[in-house]
Parts: C-alpha cells; structure tokens; sequence
C-alpha cells in the first residue's frame, strides 16, 4: 500500500454519509434534532471507522447517470417481480433456467460488487460466481430464452452505466 493509502481521511465518503444519514432518517421515520445528531455521528462514524477496508476511493464521476442508474435498476426490479410472478403463478409452461458467463469490463473491485448485487436484486437472476481470473461474472436466470441477449441486457443496462459512473475517471 502506498502512504497515501494508509492515511486517514477525516470524511472519506461524503457521497456515503450523506446517504446514510438519509437512510438514518428514513428508517427511524423522525427528523428530531436527536434523530439527526445520532444519523450524522453514525453517517460520520462508520465510514471512517472501516475506510482502511476500502481498496479505493469511491468517486462518483456523474451523480445523474448515477441517480437515473437507481431509477432504473428499481423499475427493473418491480418488473421482474412481475415476471418472476407469472412464471410461478402463471399457466404451466416450461421454464428454461440459465447459467450465464458475463464478462467483465469493469476493473474495480467495488464496482464489479456493486454489478453482482445489482444482478441478485433483480428478481429471476443471481450471481452466483466471480472469476477475476477469467474476468467474469457467473450469472443464474429462471427463465433465459436467449443466453447472449441476456449478458447483452446485463452489460448495457447494469454495467456500462456503472463504468461510467465509478470508473469514468481511473481511465
């Protein structure tokens, strides 16, 4: 590791803590002052506590991809569960489960994380390996009808706007 590495950063994610403050406040459902004051301490406190765990700094190259990213992956979620629905629910039809090897261009470990759980949020998909070596990412679905349209789907949906969002400025 490099000095600068090794260095604490009073605030090392300001992005996080102040969605976790916001988050605090959600879950809690008040905005007392004391709801706030104990938000901003844990907002502050878990950050700095475990930013020697962080292999590289978060950097948010576009916060509007990245707001409009969020929209995204929760409309493909409710769509899914939809989905997912009528396959289960639905006339008997023959579902055609799916491994997938969707390779990666993403370079960050914390980018490549944040992929897989997007992946595994989604109703009908997981993630079920990561293999830096080979540079993919081992993906199930219930019900793929077509393997290479679905890794196209994951890479330009889920992927390509997560490259530039977090890795935009480390090329």
């Amino acid at each position: 590791m490099t000095e600068v590495a090794n260095k604490k950063t009073l605030f090392p994610h300001k992005l996080l803590s102040l969605f976790m403050l916001m988050l605090w406040l959600l879950i809690t459902n008040s905005i007392s002052p004391g709801q706030w004051i104990l938000g901003a301490i844990l907002a502050w406190g878990i950050p700095y506590l475990t930013q020697s765990f962080w292999p590289q700094s978060m950097v948010l190259s576009s916060p509007l991809l990245a707001t409009r990213f969020v929209g995204l992956v929760l409309w493909d979620i409710i769509i899914a569960n939809m989905q997912v629905a009528l396959l289960i629910l639905g006339p008997r039809q023959k579902l055609q489960p799916a491994f997938m090897k969707v390779p990666l261009e993403l370079k960050q470990d914390f980018t490549i994380t944040l992929l897989a759980n997007t992946i595994s949020l989604t109703p009908g998909t997981v993630t079920v390996d990561l293999q830096m070596d080979e540079g993919y990412l081992l993906v199930h679905g219930l019900h793929v009808t077509d393997i290479e349209a679905a890794i196209a789907g994951i890479k330009s949906r889920y992927e390509a706007p997560l490259k530039e969002i977090f890795e935009c400025s480390t090329r």
